[in-house]
């Protein structure tokens, strides 16, 4: 099975097919490598694509320190596949938790981003810092309920959120595919994942200077379902310079896979646009003033 190795040591599985210009994939919290077939698929008939797990989902190592893991660890390991697989640039899509390691990706790394996809991203924040703090306690102890729960029942509960309904009452055997291979991860990975990770990481309304000097291309994808989401995603769009903004009508956050002929479409035409220097067609060059 293809590893490579992280910036601490730590092996991250992954797998590529397809060639031209590269998308990694970076996939949400109740994901892994396998989120991403529907894309992998349609991609890899025009550009090189890459899908991997992040650390603490198997068959990526699962560190049991939870220094280990954080957003800027998860940041840092895109940078380490790309640099591991000899990868210059590249469009940056992400879901979710993995949406938002690719905004600090862009921001951190924008010479290595060609575009940067932010796909139900922003659960959490809020301008609001009771609700804030609100978020990061359920966080908390969500991550209390995986690392004491039966890990099957607790992920057949968290499978069964409010924000996968839609999918749910849609297509009922992909929602069942998603609730299957959330029952296959670690219960170790994903306690601390929520705990060192999720719950710890700077919520976009606490990164609006870096975002109003996002320079990448950005599109923000959002479920018209995915409350959690929603306000964080019209934020995104209201911020970042460059960003561009798809409200997909019926669907709630399992975006990539409840709706993925529309997610498709809309990447497809991001990596057009980005490829050919045309993102930002719509408006005219900005004044020089001398």
């Amino acid at each position: 099975m293809p590893h490579i190795g992280s910036h601490d040591g730590t092996r991250l599985y992954y797998e590529e097919t397809g060639a031209g210009t590269a998308v990694v994939f970076v996939h949400e919290y109740a994901g892994d490598w396998r989120t991403w077939e529907p894309q992998m698929r349609h991609f890899s008939r025009s550009h090189r694509c890459i899908t991997y797990s992040q650390r603490g989902y198997p068959p990526s190592d699962v560190p049991a320190d939870g220094a280990r893991y954080g957003q800027d660890i998860a940041r840092d390991d895109v940078i380490a596949l790309m640099d591991a697989l000899a990868v210059d640039k590249a469009h940056i899509v992400g879901h979710s938790m993995g949406a938002s390691t690719a905004l600090h990706v862009g921001i951190r790394y924008p010479e290595r981003c060609l575009s940067v996809t932010a796909a139900g991203c922003g659960y959490g924040s809020s301008p609001d810092p009771k609700a804030v703090e609100a978020m990061r306690a359920q966080s908390r102890e969500t991550g209390q309920m995986f690392a004491t729960e039966d890990f099957k029942t607790a992920a057949a509960r968290y499978a069964d959120g409010a924000t996968r309904q839609t999918q749910k009452n849609k297509d009922p055997r992909g929602y069942a595919e998603f609730a299957r291979m959330l029952s296959e991860h670690s219960k170790e990975g994903h306690a601390l994942t929520m705990l060192h990770l999720q719950a710890k990481r700077p919520m976009l309304w606490e990164m609006e200077a870096e975002l109003k000097k996002f320079s990448v291309p950005l599109l923000v994808i959002v479920g018209d379902e995915d409350d959690w989401c929603l306000d964080p995603s019209v934020f995104l769009k209201r911020t970042v310079p460059t960003a561009g903004l798809l409200v997909i009508p019926r669907s709630g956050h399992t975006i990539t896979s409840e709706e993925p002929a529309a997610f498709n479409a809309a990447l497809a035409e991001l990596f057009a646009a980005a490829e050919a220097g045309r993102w930002m067609a719509h408006k005219p060059p900005a004044k020089i003033v001398t």
